[in-house]
């Protein structure tokens, strides 16, 4: 006589507009465990924000759990008037092989009519996979690019050029938010997912641990903004100092103020601000088809560290 095999894990997916503390709280450590694995986190910064806070217009938490364990999460976000949903979305890693991804992934489809966007954070394998078992196409990719900081900037050629009349000071919390928020979405009309940011998000950002309006600069003429520098450093997991990184987080130049060499002053301000903190690694996101962009930063000396794909369905 033997003994009965035990009954296969029980998986369940559960969908939710808004997340408890403790289920945040839960969907972080997961992408924590996650991102030790993969190197990158699965789930962006916008999506890691919008865990907390309550119901968000658009948002839906899908959490997958085994026999009582959250072994996996995705978002679906419905904001944007013409694309269709965007997601992300993260397994356990000790839990991989054995269909989560794909049984989140088909939740996602059924969530959003079968129209679908989906990120693949890094490009691994495994997630090319699976957006090809999904039946999903590549349509967009998102390059981290990075080069290295002098704790002098004598690297950057030359001061920083200004347009006749462009002064550059700080941001001040809560004066000049509803300008940057009116330049970012003029700046970023062709760029949704930037440019649609409101106040709620800037909020969230401004109560972020490495938020310094020190590190975020103005460009203006008159008093009226032009564009806008916001930097943000990223410090390293065990507060190693030459691990940090310095990003270019978004660089924005109001439309009729472009083509006057703005963008490129206003870039190498920032990269100044932070090589004087002894940041010595610089880092931005740009996408692979904006090549007026990446030219750009090539001729500041970024090099493409890693890919971020976007998989969607066929329109």
């Amino acid at each position: 006589m033997t003994d009965a095999a035990p009954p296969p894990p029980s998986r369940e997916i559960r969908t939710a507009h808004s997340l408890t503390p403790d289920q945040a709280e839960a969907v972080l450590r997961l992408i924590d465990k996650a991102t030790r694995t993969d190197g990158q986190p699965a789930v962006s910064e916008q999506g890691r924000l919008q865990l907390r806070g309550g119901p968000r217009d658009g948002v839906q938490h899908l959490l997958l759990d085994v026999d009582g364990e959250l072994v996996g999460y995705a978002q679906l976000e419905d904001t944007d008037p013409v694309e269709a949903p965007a997601s992300e979305l993260v397994v356990d890693p000790s839990h991989r092989g054995h269909g989560h991804g794909r049984a989140l992934g088909n939740a996602l489809l059924a969530a959003s009519g079968k129209r679908l966007r989906i990120w693949a954070h890094g490009g691994h394998a495994a997630a090319r996979h699976l957006a090809q078992v999904l039946g999903l196409t590549l349509f967009r990719e998102l390059r981290q690019m990075r080069r290295p900081l002098s704790p002098d900037a004598a690297d950057l050629a030359g001061e920083p050029v200004l347009p006749e009349g462009v002064t550059i000071r700080t941001f001040v919390p809560g004066e000049d938010d509803a300008a940057w928020l009116a330049v970012n979405a003029a700046a970023f009309a062709h760029h949704p997912e930037q440019g649609s940011l409101t106040q709620r998000d800037l909020d969230d950002r401004k109560a972020e641990p490495w938020f310094d309006p020190a590190g975020f600069f103005l460009a203006e003429r008159d008093g009226e903004l032009l564009g806008f520098h916001w930097t943000k450093v990223h410090e390293s997991p065990g507060q190693d100092p030459d691990l940090r990184l310095g990003e270019v987080y978004v660089v924005g130049v109001r439309p009729g103020a472009q083509g006057g060499g703005l963008g490129k002053a206003l870039t190498s301000v920032g990269l100044r601000h932070l090589a004087g903190r002894g940041i010595p690694t610089a880092m931005l996101y740009v996408d692979a088809d904006n090549k007026a962009a990446v030219a750009v930063y090539e001729r500041l000396g970024f090099r493409v560290h890693e890919t971020d794909l976007m998989y969607r369905t066929e329109s």
